[in-house]
């Protein structure tokens, strides 16, 4: 499997296979979110589309990113998450990086979304698979997302081995420049994050499933898929 890195805008084409990651917080909140129970959850655009989606299903709660936004149920926050009923229902969600890039490349053959905690289960749904190539997806920062690199690259080396040792990684992430402004923002009391988001985006294989994505009625939507 031959593997290539880049950003949002460094994309020309849709890739056949893309995994779009995105650590801290957007795809470990999607995984923590899945584990609850939800069933599955749907990106939109926009804020305003995804207010306007949970308006037409008042049983969906909506997640975003930033400062706590009147009408969205949670600030993407891994550990504020874990305090939500999302058992049997499905969230809708829109960010600033990991959900754009998953709606950059949703004419994928086969997309799927990664962070920490689903980074087995995403290695070991691609060996299954056995792809020519993988396009990893970069989405922090414009592309440069340490935490994001390391990820893509922990999971594409163990694609290939799956002894492979994720420390080093972690490391990268944990010492990043989106970890450091997560940290920051613990310190100055920022809503919407939590002192325990960063110790959950940096755990690894917490989710025995791969977050996998497709359109559902014209949305993209993922869902999680067991990896045994």
């Amino acid at each position: 499997m031959r593997s290539s890195f880049t950003s949002i805008t460094g994309l020309s084409s849709t890739p056949e296979v893309a995994v779009v990651v995105d650590v801290m917080r957007a795809f470990t909140v999607a995984a923590g979110a899945l584990r609850q129970g939800a069933e599955k959850l749907v990106f939109t655009d926009t804020a305003e589309e995804a207010l306007e989606l949970k308006a037409r299903h008042p049983g969906w709660p909506a997640f975003q990113d930033g400062a706590p936004t009147p009408g969205f149920d949670l600030a993407n926050s891994p550990a504020r998450l874990r305090s939500l009923d999302v058992a049997g229902r499905t969230v809708v969600q829109k960010t600033t990086a990991g959900t754009v890039g998953a709606l950059a490349v949703a004419d994928a053959r086969l997309l799927m979304c990664a962070s920490f905690a689903v980074a087995g289960a995403t290695a070991a749904f691609l060996r299954r698979e056995r792809p020519a190539a993988v396009t990893f997806v970069v989405t922090g920062d414009g592309g440069r997302a340490e935490e994001d690199l390391a990820c893509a690259q922990y999971i594409a080396a163990r694609t290939a081995s799956d002894t492979t040792d994720p420390a080093p990684y972690v490391t990268r992430a944990r010492h990043s420049d989106g970890a450091a402004r997560l940290a920051d923002g613990v310190r100055r009391g920022w809503a919407g994050v939590h002192p325990d988001d960063m110790k959950l985006c940096l755990e690894v294989d917490t989710c025995a499933f791969a977050l996998v994505a497709g359109r559902e009625e014209g949305r993209l939507t993922v869902r999680a898929v067991p990896v045994r």
